[in-house]
C-alpha cells in the first residue's frame, strides 16, 4: 500500500486505520485482477482464432506477446499520468 495513503489516515484511530488499511489493500488486489481479466479477455479475442491446437500457434503466440506488451505499457502510461495529475492537484492545494 502506499504509504502517503497511511500518512492521511493519521487522524484516525488505530483500529479505523487498520480498517482503512485492509480496504485499500483490497481495492488494489482488486483493480490488479480486473486489468490482468480484461488483459487476457482482450488479448484472447484478439489472437486466438480456432481451437485446432492444444497449444499456441507461433503467430498466436506472437501475437499475445505484442498484446500483452502493448496493454501493460499503456496501463504504465496511464497510471503515470494519473499520478502526474494527483501530484499537481495536491501541490496547488
Amino acid at each position: 500500500m502506499d504509504k502517503n495513503m497511511l500518512a492521511d489516515l493519521d487522524g484516525l484511530p488505530e483500529e479505523d486505520k487498520i480498517k482503512m488499511a485492509t480496504m485499500i489493500d483490497q481495492l488494489q488486489i482488486r483493480d490488479s485482477l480486473r486489468m490482468y481479466n480484461s488483459l487476457v479477455e482482450r488479448c484472447f479475442t484478439d489472437c486466438i482464432d480456432n481451437f485446432q491446437r492444444k497449444s499456441l500457434t507461433k503467430q498466436e503466440e506472437t501475437c499475445v506477446r505484442r498484446c500483452a506488451e502493448k496493454f501493460l505499457k499503456h496501463s504504465m502510461r496511464v497510471g503515470m499520468r494519473f499520478a502526474e495529475l494527483n501530484q499537481g492537484a495536491a501541490t496547488s492545494d
